[in-house]
């Protein structure tokens, strides 16, 4: 990173310019953690294509899902990565002016809606994992009942034949 020199003398215009640079390197930060999840997770779709399986578990899955929803409220919930410092509420319009050209150069609200697009595709991975992973889970509850009613049939038509003396009739 280089540095930057500001050689004006108002205060004010390196405030500005300041806050807007800050908000960026935020920003920036959220974007190298949410880089970092996408390629943590990149390998799953593939896997569940090649597969048809993905090795994690359903609490592995819901901790991505956790992770992922703790950076995207930290983008636009927690973080002030686009709100306006108080500072330009009392300051003269010049200087919002000039820290909203700033932010609007370094595409500040670009790239949080393309941080926002890449949250919508990584939860929707997610939840269709998660799905996944549910109707793995049902179709195996489906089978248990399936067989708990088999035996329950077989055991009641044991006592039926029992009743007519057919089975277990000790003589």
């Amino acid at each position: 990173m280089s540095p930057v020199t500001l050689l004006c003398c108002f205060l004010q215009v390196k405030l500005a310019i300041s806050y807007a640079l800050a908000q960026s390197t935020k920003l920036s930060l959220h974007e190298r953690r949410v880089t970092e999840m996408v390629l943590e997770t990149k390998h799953l779709p593939e896997s569940l294509a090649r597969t048809g399986k993905v090795a994690l578990s359903p609490e592995t899955i819901a901790k991505l899902i956790g992770k992922v929803f703790i950076q995207k409220a930290a983008v636009n919930l927690l973080s002030s990565v686009l709100d306006t410092p108080e500072f330009f509420w009392r300051a003269p319009d010049s200087f919002q002016a000039l820290y909203e050209r700033i932010c609007e150069y370094l595409e500040l609200e670009e790239r949080v809606e393309v941080l926002n697009a890449r949250f919508a595709v990584l939860q929707e991975m997610l939840d269709m994992l998660r799905d996944h992973e549910n109707n793995h889970h049902n179709a195996r509850l489906e089978w248990i009942v399936i067989w708990l009613i088999v035996v329950e049939v077989v055991v009641g038509v044991l006592e039926v034949l029992g009743l007519f003396g057919l089975v277990g009739s000790e003589k």
